[in-house]
């Protein structure tokens, strides 16, 4: 395969579950919006509305190229800020619960991250080695 369309699949994979998170606000609006209350979010309603736009919106962005780096540090600051919101697992009780939170809260600081290096490099900022 072709390394663009190899760099192409990675932002995919790195997109899918905010694509596939959008589509499913977007298709069933009412779960969203409990999700969103669920969580305590104010207005979950308006919550969900824009989480439905920056998922949606912002992965285009990643995979079309256009604008890449915007797209890209939305969905990076999103992730970090659903991660400290949905993940709490220090104020769960010990248990396979908290273990499973707590794995999932680091490999969202591992999405979050490569989102930052995806602005990085599509901005031309990341350092060459000699």
């Amino acid at each position: 395969m072709a390394p663009r369309l190899l760099a192409w699949l990675g932002l995919l994979g790195l997109c899918a579950a905010y694509l596939q998170g959008g589509l499913n606000k977007l298709l069933d609006f009412p779960g969203g919006v409990a999700e969103a209350a669920h969580f305590g979010l104010p207005f979950p309603a308006v919550v969900t509305a824009g989480t439905i736009l920056l998922e949606l919106g912002a992965s285009a962005l990643v995979l079309s190229g256009r604008l890449r780096w915007l797209g890209a540090l939305a969905l990076g600051g999103f992730t970090l800020a659903a991660t400290f919101v949905a993940l709490r697992y220090w104020e769960m009780p010990p248990g396979p619960p908290r273990f499973m939170a707590a794995n999932a809260f680091h490999e969202h600081l591992g999405l979050a991250g490569a989102f930052l290096l995806v602005a990085l490099h599509d901005r031309g900022l990341l350092a060459r080695r000699a």
